[in-house]
């Protein structure tokens, strides 16, 4: 039967005063400037929003093909456009006071400023009579200045001022296309600084109280990761300000809860380590550096391992991921030195009352004999080791079982990203029901001008292409031509068909521009089919040199990049994990055995997510980029627990051998594991307060993850495998042939 020898009898021996010296005053000396930084940077934090890209060229890479066709067209505008619509309805028929109304909210619109006057359409009404839609393009880019996102959101703002002022009273207006969707988009950031970092500050300090029950301890990991934000922030800031890296509203909110959530990880294991040294240590400075050395190792692994691990990102195809791995890196950089050199100073400076009331006093007592608890568990583990790891599998592969198959991962349109429901998509529900659904953001080709005709005939016949006349022609001009960046016009041939030939626009350097009007809704999933049948068709115009753009191309460009990343970056995330925990733990099985666990792990949690997104969140799916963003955050965090626990059970393993190391190390890190797996999880849950599907599942996602992890993988699976395996884990380095 194992039993966990720990003496609740104090030691008599006194541990040797640690070694001070020019280390010491360096990290001091850093903390003063990490102090600074931090404090300074937190004004920096309210400024991310004025450098954030929501955009689709903020996604996709400059060799995607709806890239190539907006940078081609470019060539034809000096002011690019967001196209959108306002939506004007009733239940009946509208009257002739309703369209003399309507008619004044279009002139009002006109006066916008940042609106495209000389890009709007006149105004469209329904067959049944009860809807009219107005087409205002936004703009979007200027003689090359980008419009940014909250100037954008301004500007919709007064559009749909001005046409409800106008309007008769009794009319419902509301905004709709790609323009009121990105806007919504972007206002579903607004406030993020206040709401989610709010709640998430929340969270932790609930959760901090209950771990210390102190009512000022908890103050030094939380003030310390609020300087780690201000820092990133700051070095983010100015990064993206100089287009180094590209920021968006989405890596914002994840940076947010992964700097709280990993900044009180390492806070929590060198405060438990601390308190262990202060029953040992009668000087608290000579108590913090032995925990600071202690400590380092496995929080230096911890750090290297999720920052190569998001760095890995940087191979995506897609600009958001790429931009993802860099952003959220310098997040965890900066929270790591935070960590490691203004909280252990300001804690060893203020000295042992912040632990009150349980202060520790010097009594030579092993730390071990306070984790009771975990004492029995670790008892408990040992004596039935086998049927533990074998029972822990099983359930994560009944868990995995239960939902995998319905975890639907092809993609969401725009109005199923919101898990509220926004004017623009109750707009664009009306608008889609009343009109022609891809009317205002047709497909957009460039083709060499001599086989424009040939290209013309073969787009027309392309199932998913509207068939109306005018639906395939040569761009109008309306003096610019609207709305390219995003592959989107004026709406060509949606009223009169295709303009005169002295109206289309003029060929540069031999190319020229065609539009073709879809049948469906530019995001729906038959768009993106009819957009590569479309592909297939003009790619094969000999001498034409055709290339297809447009938003639905560059929804469909995203959604293939998203595979292409997962299935490229998953695997390197992997052997990098390998390499960091084969050189902090000097063995190459024990490595495999903890990847094989997490990989386990996140299995289970996309069965549970496949389950819960179905039957019980009832979203209509998740993003291609999901199991992607899941997996990097799941097993580069999962990861670090592994770590935590391995490196004081190799650590123990020295003196009291394997079996007795695992059961010890599992004893005494049981308690603060615990408790960083929770504080991580409660702050992805709080991704939950923005209404976006994709931050709600990912926080889903990693909340329970991590959860699963924490009370199952580390405290169960993992210590019972490895005490089942004995010192045969550590092969091949010489541990594994000491005495167990």
């Amino acid at each position: 039967m194992a039993e966990l020898d720990i003496s609740d009898e104090p030691s008599t021996v006194t541990p040797r005063k640690p070694r001070r010296g020019w280390p010491v005053f360096t990290v001091i000396a850093i903390a003063l400037i990490a102090f600074l930084a931090g404090g300074v940077g937190g004004s920096f934090q309210g400024k991310l929003a004025e450098v954030q890209k929501n955009d689709n060229a903020s996604y996709l890479s400059a060799s995607a093909e709806s890239t190539i066709v907006a940078d081609e067209s470019a060539k034809f505008v000096t002011v690019e456009t967001i196209p959108g619509f306002v939506v004007f309805h009733r239940d009946g028929p509208l009257t002739e006071q309703d369209k003399e109304s309507i008619a004044d909210a279009a002139t009002a619109v006109t006066q916008v400023p940042g609106v495209d006057k000389t890009g709007m359409a006149p105004v469209q009404y329904s067959q049944d009579g009860t809807t009219a839609a107005l087409f205002v393009p936004l703009v979007a880019k200027s003689d090359g200045t980008q419009v940014q996102g909250d100037v954008l959101a301004e500007t919709e703002q007064h559009v749909m001022d001005a046409a409800r002022s106008a309007a008769a009273a009794e009319l419902e207006v509301l905004p709709a296309g790609p323009g009121g969707l990105l806007v919504a988009f972007i206002d579903a950031f607004q406030g993020l600084d206040g709401a989610l970092l709010g709640a998430a500050l929340l969270v932790v300090i609930l959760i901090l109280l209950v771990v210390y029950r102190s009512p000022v301890l908890w103050i030094f990991p939380l003030l310390s990761a609020m300087l780690a934000l201000g820092l990133s922030s700051m070095v983010i800031y100015f990064l993206a300000k100089q287009d180094v890296l590209t920021l968006t509203g989405q890596s914002q909110g994840i940076l947010m809860v992964l700097v709280l959530g990993a900044g009180t990880d390492y806070a929590l294991l060198l405060i438990a380590r601390y308190r262990e040294e202060l029953h040992a240590y009668p000087n608290r400075f000579d108590a913090m550096i032995r925990a600071w050395r202690e400590s380092a190792p496995a929080i230096t692994a911890s750090a290297v391992t999720v920052i190569l691990g998001l760095l890995c990102l940087t191979f995506s195809e897609l600009n958001s991921n790429k931009s993802l791995g860099p952003v959220t890196a310098i997040g965890i950089a900066c929270t790591y030195l935070v960590m490691m050199t203004f909280l252990p100073v300001a804690l060893a400076t203020a000295g042992r009352w912040v632990f009150w009331p349980r202060v520790p006093q010097v009594d030579h007592a092993a730390d071990l004999t306070a984790h009771g608890m975990w004492g029995r568990i670790a008892t408990a583990v040992g004596n039935r080791a086998r049927p533990a790891w074998i029972g822990t599998t099983a359930l994560l592969i009944a868990l995995c079982a239960i939902g995998i198959g319905s975890l639907q991962t092809d993609g969401l349109t725009s109005t199923e990203n919101f898990t509220n429901n926004p004017e623009a998509a109750q707009g664009q529900a009306i608008y889609d029901a009343k009109f022609p659904q891809g009317t205002g953001a047709p497909a957009v080709i460039m083709t060499n001008a001599d086989a424009a005709e040939q290209v013309i005939a073969v787009a027309g016949g392309v199932e998913g292409v509207a068939t109306a006349p005018g639906s395939v022609c040569l761009q109008i001009d309306y003096a610019k031509v609207a709305g390219l960046n995003l592959g989107t016009g004026a709406p060509a041939g949606a009223a009169t068909g295709c303009p005169p030939p002295q109206l289309t626009v003029q060929p540069i350097d031999g190319r020229t521009v065609v539009t073709a009007t879809l049948a469906d809704s530019y995001d729906s999933p038959e768009a993106l089919e009819t957009i590569e049948r479309l592909r297939t068709a003009v790619h094969a115009v000999p001498g034409a040199d055709a290339l297809v753009g447009g938003n639905s191309a560059a929804t469909l460009d995203v959604q293939t990049a998203s595979v292409h990343d997962r299935n490229l970056i998953i695997p390197i995330v992997l052997v990098v994990i390998f390499l960091v925990l084969a050189i902090l733990l000097r063995a190459l099985l024990a490595p495999l055995i903890l990847i094989a666990t997490v990989v386990l792990s996140f299995a289970a949690t996309l069965g549970v997510c496949g389950f819960f997104f179905t039957h019980v969140f009832h979203f209509a799916g998740a993003d291609q980029a999901f199991p992607l963003f899941a997996f990097v955050f799941l097993v580069a965090l999962g990861i670090d627990y592994n770590i935590f626990l391995m490196t004081r059970v190799r650590e123990e393993s020295l003196s009291h051998g394997t079996r007795s190391g695992v059961l010890r190390g599992l004893a005494v890190t049981g308690g603060v594991i615990t408790s960083a797996g929770v504080v991580l999880a409660a702050t992805f849950a709080v991704l939950g307060v923005l209404p976006l599907v994709f931050l709600a599942e990912i926080g889903f996602a990693v909340a329970f993850g991590v959860l699963l992890d924490t009370i199952i993988v580390r405290s169960v699976l993992v210590p019972a495998l490895s005490y089942d395996i004995g010192k045969r884990i550590w092969w091949p380095s010489a541990l594994a042939k000491a005495e167990d």
